[in-house]
């Protein structure tokens, strides 16, 4: 009898298959993540000057603070799903999760691209929600490394949401 009767269980013997599939889902999910930060990214070309005339709140930030945060955030995010797929499978959190990321991609071109400041508010808010309730299903579902993950994202957009109302509200 072995130490180990379950080859794909024993640290010391992997396998190789096993270990390809889940890069290349890490992969897949770094790809989904960079296609919504492409979609974001499309729609704000160029609206930097559009940013900077907007009447904003003393607490906005520069237009330069955006890339650098979105990148780190986006990479938690990729990785967050990356690990609710390998916990939860395709379950009520990975759905959330690919929702959450659909609604990320589609506010940035409401916002800058169409100017539709009230519009992209209630698109925003539901996008909050919805990250929360990737936060607690992946949590229900043990991925709480994932949850964890994707508290900063959650923090950033509960941040978006209050400037994205405040724009609006000075914008009328």
């Amino acid at each position: 009898m072995t130490a180990f009767p379950d080859r794909d269980r024993d640290p010391v013997r992997r396998n190789p298959v096993r270990d390809r599939r889940q890069w290349l889902a890490l992969a897949g999910f770094a790809l989904a993540a960079f296609a919504a930060a492409a979609i974001g990214g499309i729609g704000v070309s160029g609206t930097g000057a559009e940013y900077n005339s907007l009447r904003q709140p003393a607490w906005a930030p520069p237009s330069s603070v955006f890339g650098p945060v979105w990148t780190v955030l986006y990479a938690m995010i990729a990785v967050a799903g990356w690990l609710i797929w390998r916990r939860a499978g395709t379950g009520p959190a990975l759905w959330l999760y690919a929702a959450q990321l659909v609604l990320n991609a589609i506010w940035t071109p409401l916002f800058f691209g169409g100017g539709a400041y009230g519009l992209a508010f209630a698109e925003i808010v539901v996008l909050w929600f919805t990250i929360g309730g990737t936060v607690l299903f992946a949590w229900r579902a043990s991925a709480r490394i994932a949850a964890l993950l994707l508290l900063p994202y959650w923090v950033w957009v509960t941040y978006a949401t209050a400037l994205n109302l405040a724009i609006w509200q000075l914008n009328r």
